[in-house]
Formats: C-alpha cells, sequence, structure tokens
C-alpha cells in the first residue's frame, strides 16, 4: 500500500512537473494563494472582497441558465421570462437567484467599497487597485441597467426610457449617441437584442477580466489591514512578515465562514422574500411593456437611487446654492485654511469653472453632470485623502465626523430615489446633495487637521 502511494505521488509530481514546464501552474498557486501572505488581523470587513467574488460566479452561472430559455424579442421576451418562472424545472429558483443576486452583488460591492474607504485601501501604494476597482464598479452598474431591460416588463421600458434620454443632453453628439445605443428612434425590438448582447457577452468579458487585473494588482502591492499598516515592516530571516499569514488554507477558510453567513442571508431572501417588497423586483415589472401605459412612478432600482435623487435634486435654486458655497469655500481657503498655495489655486480655479458652467445648460443638463460627477469624486480619492494616518481606527474625529454624515446623506438619498418627488423631499435630496460633494470636496482641508492617533507598529491583533 505504501509503495502504491509512493507511486502514485510521483506520477502526480511528474505530471506537475510536466504542466510547470508549459505553464506556471505552480508558480501562480504559491504566489496568489499558498505563500502569498495577508495580514492575520483582518476582520469581518474583508469579507466582501471574496463576497464579490462568489456573487460574480453566481451571477454568471444562473445568466447561463437563464439564456437557455430566454428569448431576446419584444414580442416573446416576457413571455418567455413567465415560461422560466412556470414551466421550467427549478426555472423560479434560477430567476430568483439571478434578480436577487443583482441587489446582493450591490450590496457586497458597497461595503468592500466602504472597508476600502474606512481603512485607507485607496491610499498609496494602491491607488491602481482603487482605480480600477472603481471602474468595476461602472462596469457593473452598465451590466445591472443592460440587464434590468432583458425581463420586458413595464417599470423595465419605461426606466430604460428615462435612463436612455439623459444622453440627449451630451452637446452635438448626444442625440445620435442616443438613437446609436437604442438602435432605433424608440425603445424597440433593436434596443432589447442590443442590451442582450451587451448584458451576456460584452459586459461579463470586461468585468472578469476588471476583476482579474484587480487581483494582479492587489497582490502585487499587498492586502491593506484594519490597522493601515505594512506588515513587511517587520519580517523574519526568511523575509516573511512577523505579522502576516498564508492566505491559503487560513484566510480561505475564514472567508468560508463569511460565505456561510452570507448564502444564509442571501438564500432566505431568494426563498422567502425574493421581492423585498418591491424593492428588489418592482411590482409594474410583472407586467408587460406597454409604450402606451406609465407607470405612476418612474424610479430605478434601489443601487441607482442616490445618483438618480442628485439626478432629481438639481433645480435652478440648487444650482445657485452650489455657486455661493463654492464661493464661500474659495474665500475660507485664502483667507484662514491652513492648506498648500496648489489647493487654493486648484479650488480657485473649480470655483471659476462653476461659476461660468453653471450659467450655461438647463438643469437637466447639469443634473446628468452632477450625477456622473458623483461617481467621478471616488476615483479622485486617493488624491483627495490628505490624513497622515489610513487607518479609521486612528484618524481624527474631523474625518469621522465628515464620514457619518456622508453615510447619512449617501442613505437619505438612496432612499428618496426610491419615492417621488415631492417640494420637502426634493429640498430634503438638494442638502443631501451638497453634504455629498461637500465631503468630497472638503476632504483635502478635514483630513489634515485634528488630532490623529499614533499608529502601532505592529497590527493589534486579538486571536479568536
Amino acid at each position: 500500500m505504501a509503495i502504491h502511494r509512493h507511486d502514485n505521488h510521483k506520477s502526480a509530481n511528474a505530471v506537475m512537473e510536466w504542466v510547470d514546464k508549459r505553464f506556471p501552474a505552480t508558480k501562480v498557486w504559491n504566489e496568489h494563494l499558498a505563500e502569498y501572505m495577508a495580514a492575520k488581523n483582518f476582520n469581518f470587513w474583508y469579507f466582501f472582497g471574496s463576497l464579490a467574488i462568489l456573487m460574480l460566479v453566481l451571477q454568471l452561472a444562473t445568466g447561463i441558465f437563464l439564456t437557455m430559455h430566454y428569448k431576446p424579442d419584444a414580442q416573446l421576451a416576457f413571455a418567455s421570462v413567465e415560461y422560466i418562472m412556470r414551466d421550467v424545472p427549478f426555472g423560479w429558483l434560477v430567476r430568483y437567484l439571478h434578480a436577487t443576486g443583482a441587489s446582493m452583488f450591490f450590496v457586497v460591492v458597497y461595503l468592500h467599497m466602504f472597508r476600502g474607504v474606512i481603512y485607507g485601501s485607496h491610499r498609496e501604494p494602491r491607488e491602481l487597485v482603487w482605480l480600477i476597482g472603481c471602474v468595476i464598479f461602472v462596469a457593473l452598474m452598465a451590466e445591472a441597467f443592460m440587464g434590468y431591460l432583458l425581463p420586458w416588463g413595464n417599470m423595465s421600458y419605461w426606466g430604460a426610457q428615462v435612463i436612455l434620454s439623459l444622453f440627449d443632453v451630451i452637446p452635438y453628439v448626444g442625440p445620435a449617441l442616443t438613437e446609436w445605443i437604442r438602435g432605433d428612434f424608440v425603445i424597440s425590438d433593436a434596443t432589447l437584442n442590443r442590451f442582450f448582447a451587451f448584458h451576456v457577452i460584452l459586459l461579463p468579458l470586461i468585468l472578469v477580466a476588471l476583476v482579474f487585473l484587480h487581483l494582479v494588482a492587489l497582490h502585487q502591492v499587498g492586502s491593506n489591514n484594519p490597522d493601515g499598516i505594512d506588515i513587511y515592516d517587520h519580517v523574519d530571516e526568511d523575509g516573511k512578515p512577523l505579522d502576516g499569514i498564508a492566505f491559503f488554507p487560513y484566510m480561505v477558510i475564514k472567508d468560508l465562514i463569511g460565505v456561510a453567513g452570507f448564502l444564509i442571508i442571501y438564500l432566505g431572501i431568494v426563498f422567502f422574500w425574493p421581492d423585498g417588497g418591491g424593492v428588489l423586483l418592482e411590482k409594474d415589472n410583472f407586467a408587460p411593456a406597454n409604450p402606451l401605459q406609465t407607470p405612476p412612478d418612474i424610479v430605478p432600482l434601489w443601487y441607482f437611487t442616490p445618483f438618480y435623487s442628485i439626478l432629481r435634486a438639481s433645480t435652478t435654486s440648487l444650482l445657485f446654492a452650489l455657486e455661493i458655497i463654492t464661493g464661500l469655500i474659495v474665500l475660507w481657503l485664502w483667507i484662514r485654511a491652513k492648506v498648500s498655495i496648489k489647493v487654493k489655486i486648484g479650488f480657485t480655479l473649480l470655483a471659476i469653472g462653476v461659476f461660468f458652467g453653471l450659467q450655461f445648460g438647463s438643469g437637466k443638463a447639469w443634473g446628468v453632470i452632477l450625477m456622473a460627477a458623483a461617481i467621478v469624486c471616488f476615483f479622485l480619492l486617493p488624491w483627495l485623502d490628505r490624513s497622515p494616518v489610513y487607518s479609521i481606527r486612528y484618524r481624527s474625529l474631523p474625518f469621522k465626523i465628515a464620514l457619518v454624515l456622508f453615510l447619512v446623506a449617501f442613505v437619505t438619498l438612496g432612499y428618496l430615489g426610491m419615492n417621488a418627488p415631492t417640494p420637502g423631499k426634493t429640498l430634503l435630496a438638494q442638502i443631501c446633495t451638497v453634504v455629498y460633494f461637500a465631503f468630497f470636496a472638503l476632504m483635502p482641508w478635514f483630513t489634515s487637521i485634528g488630532k490623529t492617533k499614533p499608529e502601532p507598529s505592529r497590527v493589534v491583533y486579538e486571536a479568536h
């Protein structure tokens, strides 16, 4: 028996040697799993990176099964979804896994991004990791938008109508670009086919490629940790960090615990509350698309609503208020703030651009610009954050206050975007919009003031 096992071991080694001469399988395994060192003080916030990969795989897998029965045809699309739900064995389960999975994907991604902000994962040397992650976020939004039209429900139809009309405000090329995206003068069968191709082929390929680049960039510079310090500052005689631990099997097992907890919540929603009370699946989308029947309230799904609220809040009064606020910020920077001359000049040029820019264009045009700017702001975080420490554990009080205000504004915008506008709600959305942009605009200031705690030389870790 021992000889037999020895022969099997030799055979396996021979196979791996043959493979390694032609493909670096062992090298990749060691560099990215077996010998990749992660900080031993990872907490539950670090579950969300692996959960995002899990959701990507689940969405791809369930999407493949759905395409086997789905018909990308304006006359058949809605009926094919009903066929999947009623006649395909376990089709209802696959459809709900996919539809609910889209929302769970965004939950995971938002929490993953929030973890990056609170622990300084966007700071040097991980700027490229953060930027690739932001591109993934934009691609994921495009993927979700394309997929939202495919059921060909009434809310899908009119939601796409509203969103695509936003491209019309782009100077010179807007109408032509909108027509090209639709593939027709109105949303029609051509639009459905294009969105199906983008959703099923183009954007998944882009997402997978971006996730690969994200992981390669991450493993090049190493993972961050809750203390925001470099674990390679203290290494043993073999060059391994004293506060590090091999990703496989230790962190993999820890991630599996997070996966188990997440699946309990995810599958609980799928089996017992798949529509989320009309939040995950709108009631108007259970009726087929009807160009002659507009839903009472056309709103996007919840993960788009913070940005949709910013779009709706862009009225003349808000634009005038932005001019005043920007001017006051610049005046204060020159008189009282202790920031570099570059920052003062930069904000002055920004204020001049805002003043002259707001004199032109409609409220809708500036609403689209502000909505796009709300996403672009995340790309600028590595250069806006001037704090001498990375982790929120050691950050100053002004940063913590600003972060709480930003979170309240973001959640409030999301809630308001799911409801019909009223004068009071519009005013609240405008206030939250100002708070949202102030968080990024004032970040160079509030991250450089206040008293920070001294960072430890080694990671703070308590076994549990």
